[in-house]
């Protein structure tokens, strides 16, 4: 195994995180919402598996843009003029990350809400 090449990819992996985070305004929002959640998951006492969730839904959250974001410069460099089956593939990227957003949603309601009506209510 070449180590040497290994620690190079994550070098790279870096590389792209840190160009989302400088580039990306939907990364950025998703880091706001994250440390909002991870704040509002401390504060309400989350179990471990709870935790469990929370963490792979908003590190999906991260995998979804950063694959969405991918698929934007691969369509840009390819495709440079307007062409449907261009702008086709960018919305469907986008509508995935849609879709993953809507159901960390729901499923950040289904962890806080009953928690939270014990403690308001």
């Amino acid at each position: 195994m070449n180590f040497h090449k290994f620690g190079k990819s994550f070098v790279y992996a870096t590389q792209g995180v840190i160009h989302a985070i400088k580039t990306e305004q939907n990364f950025r929002l998703h880091l706001l919402a994250a440390g909002i959640v991870f704040l509002a998951s401390l504060l309400t006492g989350l179990s471990k598996w709870e935790w469990i969730i929370v963490v792979m839904l908003i590190f999906g959250m991260f995998m979804i843009e950063l694959v969405n974001t991918s698929v934007e410069r691969i369509v840009d460099l390819a495709s440079p003029d307007f062409h449907p089956l261009a702008k086709q593939a960018k919305d469907l990227a986008a509508g995935a990350c849609l879709i993953y957003a809507l159901c960390t949603v729901i499923v950040g309601l289904i962890i806080f809400i009953p928690k939270w009506s014990v403690i308001l209510f």
